[in-house]
Order: structure tokens, then sequence, then C-alpha cells
């Protein structure tokens, strides 16, 4: 299996900004809660907040989880004291119960290839997920019709919940947001130690602004 999320910044709101809009200087809590994409702790780095969602697709097709993982990421090119401590890449290969592999990209940087989308190659073909497609000895492709995906699934929650159904997709969640972490016996907590305007939060910047990243093969996640 491949995944991918490889684009674009989704959007910024850099200091500045947000001071002037507030009329006043904002406390670092104030700060990071309105510019919350790019810190750890209320976003989960892009790698979660985004590409959760093909992982999320990788999983349904598997109908299970990963077991393993290796990876690698950092910050190479979207630095600066407004873009927080995420990573803006990603690439993780996962591997599965069975042995079979998911290879993942994620990246937030201009002029590279893009591509939001999940495949997967069997024995028989293959297909590309995001595009419907099917090629090998059973070819298909969705040619339209049917209703809208998103409309689908609140019509289907909906209707669980005017007739009393069970409708549960939380177990789902957790295991796509767990793959995505994949920090599962981790003891690390990045969370504040209390929620306030004018608390704490767990990443503070230097004096000169800039927000340390996490450096692989030296900080610590356990």
């Amino acid at each position: 299996m491949r995944c991918y999320w490889n684009g674009t910044t989704p959007w910024v709101h850099p200091r500045a900004e947000l001071e002037k809009q507030a009329g006043r200087k904002l406390t670092e809590m104030e700060y990071q809660m309105r510019n919350w994409y790019y810190f750890v702790w209320l976003c989960g780095d892009h790698i979660v907040e985004q590409h959760i969602h093909n992982l999320d697709v990788i999983n349904w097709v598997k109908q299970g989880h990963p077991v393993r993982a290796h990876g690698m990421g950092g910050c190479e090119v979207r630095k600066g004291p407004d873009y927080g401590e995420i990573f803006d890449h990603h690439a993780v290969e996962f591997e599965y119960a069975d042995g079979s592999r998911c290879f993942s990209q994620c990246r937030h940087i201009n002029g590279c290839w893009d591509s939001v989308s999940e495949h997967a190659v069997g024995t028989k073909g293959l297909v590309d997920i995001s595009a419907h497609t099917i090629r090998g000895e059973n070819a298909w492709r969705f040619k339209g019709g049917g209703k809208n995906p998103y409309q689908q699934e609140h019509d289907d929650l909906f209707d669980a919940i005017r007739n009393n159904k069970p409708y549960n997709e939380a177990e789902n969640g957790a295991h796509s947001t767990m793959t995505a972490i994949f920090a599962i016996d981790s003891k690390l907590s990045v969370m504040p130690g209390h929620f306030a305007w004018d608390a704490e939060p767990p990443t503070k910047p230097r004096p000169d602004g800039w927000y340390d990243h996490a450096v692989p093969g030296k900080t610590r996640v356990i």
C-alpha cells in the first residue's frame, strides 16, 4: 500500500496579525490556541491532523492497524516564529500483522509533487482508492451517481440517532489516531498542567521568538 497527503501549508495566523485584531498583546496560551495548527499539543503535527485520513483508508483496506513502524521527518523549508514546532514533512513505513507494508508520506512544501491519495497492489491487480479505479483481473471504475459520501455519513448518523440504532465510529477513530501517533506505550504527556488563558503551554518560544523542533534520533518520545 501507499498513501499520501503531499501539498502546501493550509494556513497560518501570525502573532502580529492576531494581536492587531485583538488590540492588545496575547498571552502565549491565547496565541497558540489561535495558531493551533503549529503546536503538537493542539494539532499532533500534520501527520495526525491531516494525513490521518489517508492512514484511516489504509486501515480500512487492511481491516486492521499496523503493528510496527519506522520513519523520518523534519522541518526543511517552513521555518519561522509563526510556524511553531511541527515538521513540514514525514515519511513512514508501516508494517501490518501479516507482514504487508504501507509506505506513507505527508508534506507541506511548495513547488513539489502533490498528491492526496491511497493505493494498494494485490496479486490480481491494483487499485487507486481515491480515484475509485481498479486495474487488473477485475477491472472496475466508479462512473458517478449515488450519494455524496459526506452526506451519507451524516445520514447514517442521523438515522441512528432518530431510530435508536447502535452507531459508533470511536474505535476506528482511535485506531487511526494511534496509527498516526504510534507511541502507544509512551509515558510522555504534551498537555498543559491546567487549562486557562493565562496558563503556561507546554511549548514556549526561545528568546528569539522561535520554537524548538523535535530532533530525529535525539528527542525521546517514550
